[in-house]
């Protein structure tokens, strides 16, 4: 669930209403992957929505607030610049462990063969190729088994969509290098396996991301962040993949949200929990509120 793009920006104008609707649509409850950033000195407010990086194309839809929303935003921030297509190439150099490691170095000679064989059965491909490649990125090759059908796609790449109409920027808050470095810092022998786990348990990880997207679709975020929670591996790598990127993430956000207002899409679990960004922005001064968004 994981995506590799590159920062790439500049500024953008754009004339728009002073409101994107009124204070009315502005929902009671926390059940909503859409909030407005409002207050501490902000001209304008800014919106924070939680995405699901992989989901059934039929099931992205967009609310009529979430579109009013990005047409409001000078600008749309994902975690990544998806829009630079030099990005996608470029991701390849960062997909390999560094120091020559190998697959075969971090399993033993049971458990390689384990994974070896998955990959010829299941995923109908020799393992040979991906010897040098972060398990990490392995595991997101299974994600699409666990998904009910054939036509797939991004949150975020829809959103790109909406957001290209109106001639707006796309921006990232990290860029290429950053997200490898991730990757690195998780222990490949940790990656390696989760990557195990994963192959050893496929149907209860079948079970668990269908229940978290059903739970996404349903956008009661206390739900949503008990179910990453209880995700197999996930506790051992929620420091790296989530909090200390949301802790970088708020002290830039602070700044770009002072020059323009601005449209902020990431994973979904980055919103949610203590360290999550609608606590940390809450703590920061901003006014967080939910909007409804069906």
């Amino acid at each position: 669930m994981k995506v590799f793009i590159s920062l790439f920006s500049f500024f953008f104008i754009y004339q728009c209403q002073s409101q994107p609707f009124d204070n009315t649509q502005i929902g009671k409850d926390n059940n909503s992957l859409l909030w407005e950033i409002s207050g501490n000195q902000l001209s304008k407010p800014s919106y924070l929505f939680g995405t699901f990086h992989l989901m059934c194309k039929e099931d992205i839809l967009f609310s009529e607030n979430l579109k009013a929303a990005i047409k409001y935003a000078h600008s749309l921030y994902l975690e990544m610049d998806m829009d630079d297509p030099s990005n996608t190439f470029g991701a390849l150099i960062y997909m390999n462990m560094k120091g020559g490691i190998t697959l075969k170095d971090l399993y033993s000679i049971e458990n390689y063969k384990k994974v070896e064989y998955f990959f010829k059965d299941s995923m109908h491909t020799g393992l040979e190729m991906f010897q040098k490649m972060k398990p990490e990125f392995l595991s997101t090759l299974l994600y699409p088994m666990m998904m009910p059908c054939k036509s797939m796609d991004g949150v975020e790449a829809e959103l790109m969509k909406l957001i290209k109409a109106d001639k707006k920027q796309i921006n990232g808050l990290e860029t290429i290098a950053f997200q490898a470095s991730i990757f690195d810092s998780i222990p490949y022998e940790i990656q390696a396996y989760s990557l195990l786990n994963m192959i050893d348990s496929i149907a209860a990880y079948k079970i668990s991301f269908n229940n978290m997207l059903n739970i996404y679709k349903s956008q009661h975020l206390d739900e949503l962040e008990h179910s990453f929670n209880e995700e197999p591996g996930f506790t051992d790598q929620r420091e790296w993949l989530l909090d200390n990127r949301n802790k970088d993430w708020i002290e830039k956000l602070k700044k770009i949200m002072k020059e323009e207002n601005i449209f902020i899409a990431v994973g979904a679990g980055h919103l949610v929990g203590e360290k999550g960004l609608i606590n940390l922005l809450t703590k920061e001064g901003y006014t967080l509120k939910p909007v409804k968004n069906n």
